[in-house]
């Protein structure tokens, strides 16, 4: 999955790295990296057919649900195994996009640990667990939420790269 997320801004500091005084500017700094990171997921075909919706973008941090419906069940009823990939690795790359802006990912392994049936939605957690300039290790977990209540379905690391040379965007 590649994002663009544009010039990223850090809340807690201004252009200067000076940090910010003003809890509401820290508020709007944060409101727009949001607005940034839903515009990417609404530029994802992929995505938008799945119905998958940004719940949070904060530096170091993503979290991305989706509504489970009949069309995402495999033959056994549980969510197919590709749809739980897909939550993991859009959401690794969300977050390693936090600290890297332009992003691809480079590498991704998950563990299923249980089947994801009986759900309403998908939610999936990711985490940068460390980076540089170029590249972050990132972690992520999905869960299965029904009536409220989460559990683990799946356990995800993966490395996400920064893309150096501007992407073209497909038509």
């Amino acid at each position: 999955m590649t994002t663009n997320l544009g010039l990223l801004e850090k809340p807690s500091q201004d252009a200067a790295g000076n940090p910010l005084e003003d809890s509401r500017e820290a508020s709007e700094i944060s409101a727009r990296m949001f607005a940034r990171a839903s515009k990417a997921i609404a530029n994802q075909s992929f995505s938008q057919l799945l119905g998958a919706r940004l719940e949070v973008f904060e530096p170091g941090r993503a979290e991305l649900s989706l509504p489970v419906t009949a069309k995402l069940l495999q033959q056994h009823g549980f969510v197919h195994g590709g749809v739980v990939a897909y939550m993991a690795d859009n959401t690794l790359t969300l977050a390693g996009g936090t600290v890297l802006e332009n992003v691809v990912t480079g590498e991704m392994k998950i563990n299923y640990l249980r089947p994801a049936t009986n759900a309403d939605s998908l939610l999936a957690i990711a985490t940068v667990v460390g980076h540089g300039k170029t590249q972050a290790v990132c972690r992520c977990e999905v869960y299965i939420v029904k009536d409220g209540q989460r559990k683990l379905c799946a356990a995800a690391q993966g490395t996400i790269n920064k893309v150096l040379a501007p992407t073209a965007a497909v038509s």
